[in-house]
């Protein structure tokens, strides 16, 4: 339909319609922005040293983050690896670097920001660099989704408890609404806490993590768990369920974990006799359940370290992970196979290669700050008190 027609026939595009259609931007969204300037050729055969030389004459004032989910053309740079929490508690404890380059993806470079000291910059080198996950939950959709829970009677007794995986927007929400922040590592810890606080939780924006946590860690049912759909009045959901409920599930997923499916498991273990199959939490619940082993990035790494030689494993997590632990732990005669037969990376966090981060380097080398990332002060504020209600966790 041609803008005349909509006109005529006095239908007004939604925002989100127009942004999909690259007609308007968002500046909160994960989706981001092209990177100014221009980048460097992808088949320029100096790209290495031009980095090398770049981080080496910024010395001590650049300390670079990389997310265990990174190319490895862009992981040979970084000075630290982890997940997106621990990389950003790292970049903490460097206040001396006055500039942080994370390897990663928007809601981690936010993250680092709150973390960090006002004097330092963290810098993202592609701002496109988004979270699908992250951008499944909107600041306004959640607001909506409150007054839902006020409408029907039970926002008092509700306790929000977000997933790292989460925009600085969600994640003030969470600590102005007394709720905390979690990881994958310590969902459990952070959902037991919030029963102490109150009777139900609203778990954003992974319903799979909030899910699994639940259900296979604490021992609830899955019909203490509903699904709120922000796409659909009241969330899809009638008072009297969101009564019922105990754990309240945002309609959001990982768009790599989620491609696993309870048929992969079954192949891969036609196709490989004896194999344990390791997953990551953000799978689906019968991905799950029809698991080994089930536990964070971190978990899998510290797993296939202590795995006997000769051992078999199919890994249920993103790609460029999974091929790095395989090459890692070939000479153990560890065999490591990627749980689903469609190779799969991160789209997005695939965006950081080589070129931009060259790019970020050199400019920072020739003092002009690029992408910087920097999260307004009440956001940072009230984000910051949920993820210290999370690093108060027992």
């Amino acid at each position: 339909m041609t803008t005349a027609q909509t006109q005529e026939l006095d239908v007004q595009p939604t925002p989100l319609a127009l942004l999909l259609l690259g007609r308007e931007a968002d500046p909160r969204s994960e989706r981001g922005v092209e990177c100014p300037g221009d980048l460097p050729s992808p088949s320029d055969p100096d790209l290495v040293e031009r980095a090398r030389a770049a981080k080496e004459k910024l010395g001590d004032k650049v300390f670079v983050l990389g997310h265990h989910y990174q190319r490895d053309e862009v992981i040979q740079f970084a000075d630290v690896t982890g997940d997106s929490f621990k990389l950003a508690r790292d970049a903490a404890a460097r206040p001396e670097a006055e500039y942080i380059v994370f390897c990663g993806v928007h809601f981690m470079a936010e993250s680092a920001d709150i973390l960090t000291s006002d004097d330092q910059k963290v810098v993202l080198p592609d701002l496109a660099a988004g979270c699908s996950m992250a951008d499944m939950a909107t600041a306004e959709q959640v607001a909506e989704c409150w007054d839902v829970l006020t409408e029907a009677g039970v926002a008092e007794q509700v306790v929000p408890v977000s997933y790292m995986n989460s925009s600085a927007d969600i994640k003030a929400f969470t600590g102005k609404h007394g709720g905390t922040i979690c990881t994958s590592s310590n969902a459990q810890r952070a959902l037991e806490w919030a029963f102490e606080q109150g009777e139900k939780v609203l778990f954003l924006p992974d319903q799979h993590l909030g899910r699994n946590t639940a259900v296979r860690d604490m021992g609830m049912s899955l019909e203490d768990c509903v699904l709120y759909n922000p796409h659909k009045p009241n969330g899809g959901l009638t008072a009297q369920q969101l009564r019922d409920a105990k754990m309240i599930l945002w309609r959001g997923h990982c768009s790599v974990h989620g491609r696993f499916s309870l048929d992969s498991v079954n192949d891969v273990r036609e196709r490989i006799p004896g194999v344990n199959v390791l997953v990551h939490p953000e799978c689906k619940h019968e991905v799950v359940s029809a698991a080994d082993y089930v536990g964070s990035t971190e978990y899998i790494i510290k797993a296939l370290e202590a795995a006997p030689a000769g051992s078999k494993w199919a890994i249920g997590t993103e790609l460029n992970l999974v091929r790095r632990l395989a090459n890692r732990f070939a000479p153990e005669d560890k065999e490591i196979v990627f749980l689903d037969k469609t190779v799969c990376f991160c789209s997005t966090m695939n965006r950081i290669d080589l070129p931009h981060l060259v790019w970020t380097l050199e400019s920072l080398a020739e003092g002009n700050l690029v992408n910087r990332i920097e999260v307004d002060k009440e956001t940072e504020a009230f984000a910051k008190l949920a993820l210290e209600r999370m690093l108060a966790l027992p």
